[in-house]
């Protein structure tokens, strides 16, 4: 079988029950993917491939054996490293904190893992998870397979680069401003941020509505399948809902409608990057659907003020515990966070951000309402440098914008939390990256976004779903 290493892992279970693929074989296969052409995409922190073939052989036995089969069982599963996994680093990419051993496993680790899925490696992302792009100054800097001058995007930039690359068919992700989005969108795959509370997370921050972990794959009922594992009520965290659902995939849009926004208020756009989400727009009309363009009436700074107010009132504040005494040891981007959230804290007061960010979902509501779904870009640039670090902002089209944070439209369903938000491909731009779309979905309703990225996936296939990564060595 060629590609062995492109294989999604809803195919890989088909082959793996039927006794005509071994979990042994595809381990192996993207083993070898990654020795052959990681090296200059560095996205992995650590790997633990010895390991991961000794459970991938107790798989194939249990395959063998026709014994009880859990959901993943033999799938390699590569892991962002701020999942913890006892006894492995929990360094969140800090140079002071690289001898940092967890003592406990995140849940979605553990959800995973006890779905037989097997964890082969962990995934490298930008420090405390806090940057669209992907380099720090412990592992260095993350490449796009599509073109390595780029950046896969951040911070789940390792899992999306990963993916992309061929050297995992599942991955786990997080997205607190779009860290799992970009990079869905910049490596041509899917990304999922659930609602709040869907999936558990771990405290303290379990409590804050902006947060999620979620699943990173290369297609919709991958991701699915890995979201249907993570998601769930846990006894520890007490924001994770229940009853549990099952997310389904069908691809019927005919009786949907949908919503498009080109900029959600003021965000600019690139030609490129609009042209691909009309293009979207089109393949879900001629799928059947109903699509009307609306407006919104925000402000990408006005969105960014109302986020760093409560950036600046729960996640700087807990930045800065972690690394009092090693400030000058911290990238610039970090040490940029928190100085950007502990101003907006003292401009405002954390009521004053609830108003802000209460109004915002109200304008949401009001936009979606007689829509099924709404769409809208990812982000409004079609690359970001792999090294760059954007301190000063970033130009779109001719326009310096003042924070490269105003470059991506993720932020606002951060806010608007308990809307589920799917992150799917939407073509690839002249730069060589891939560009994205999100599907944006009413408070708690996962199904229909599923349903919306299905019948993109089948109705606007793309032709060359995979980086040529050796004509890039």
């Amino acid at each position: 079988m060629t590609d062995l290493h492109l294989l999604d892992a809803t195919a890989a279970l088909g082959l793996f029950r039927a006794k005509e693929l071994s979990p042994v074989e595809l381990m192996r296969a993207v083993i070898e993917r990654h020795e052959h052409v990681g090296a200059p995409i560095n996205a992995y922190t650590e790997t633990m491939f010895d390991e991961a073939l000794d459970a991938a052989r107790d798989a194939e036995a249990r395959y063998q054996q026709g014994v009880e089969r859990p959901g993943l069982l033999g799938l390699p599963v590569a892991t962002k490293e701020k999942h913890m996994l006892a006894g492995r680093s929990l360094s969140q990419g800090l140079t002071f904190r690289r001898d940092d051993v967890s003592d406990v496993t995140h849940p979605v680790v553990e959800r995973i893992r006890r779905a037989g899925g097997i964890v082969h490696a962990r995934t490298t992302s930008p420090e405390y998870s806090c940057a669209t792009v992907t380099h720090s100054p412990l592992w260095g800097v993350t490449r796009n397979p599509w073109n390595l001058d780029y950046s896969p995007g951040g911070s789940s930039g390792g899992s999306g680069a990963a993916l992309a690359a061929g050297f995992t068919p599942l991955a786990t992700a997080s997205d607190i401003a779009g860290s799992t989005r970009v990079p869905a969108a910049f490596t041509g795959t899917v990304g999922y941020k659930a609602p709040y509370g869907r999936i558990p997370g771990v405290r303290p921050l379990s409590a804050d509505p902006y947060r999620g972990d979620g699943p990173m794959a290369r297609t919709i009922a991958d991701a699915a399948l890995l979201a249907n594992v993570m998601l769930g009520r846990d006894p520890d965290d007490h924001s994770s809902i229940w009853p549990d659902i099952t997310i389904p995939v069908r691809a019927d849009v005919a009786d949907l409608r949908i919503a498009l926004c080109m900029r959600l208020g003021d965000y600019r756009v690139t030609t490129e990057v609009e042209q691909h989400t009309y293009a979207v727009a089109r393949a879900l009309a001629d799928a059947g659907a109903v699509v009307e363009d609306v407006e919104l009436p925000w402000s990408s700074r006005a969105i960014a003020e109302t986020a760093f107010t409560h950036f600046g009132h729960i996640l700087g504040p807990a930045m800065e515990d972690e690394t009092a005494g090693h400030e000058a040891e911290l990238a610039e981007y970090t040490r940029r966070f928190i100085a950007d959230a502990r101003a907006a804290a003292e401009r405002n007061r954390f009521v004053d951000g609830l108003r802000a960010e209460t109004r915002l979902q109200s304008e949401l509501a009001t936009a979606m309402r007689g829509f099924d779904a709404l769409i809208c870009p990812t982000s409004c640039t079609p690359a970001l440098a792999a090294d760059g670090d954007y301190l000063d902002g970033i130009d779109i089209d001719g326009v310096h914008l003042e924070h490269y944070w105003e470059s991506h439209l993720t932020l606002p369903f951060n806010i608007a939390n308990r809307c589920p938000v799917l992150a799917v491909p939407s073509g690839v731009a002249s730069t060589g990256v891939p560009t994205g779309v999100q599907i944006v979905g009413h408070p708690y309703d996962d199904a229909s976004v599923f349903r919306v990225g299905a019948a993109l996936e089948q109705f606007r296939p793309r032709g060359n779903n995979h980086p040529d990564i050796e004509s890039l060595r």
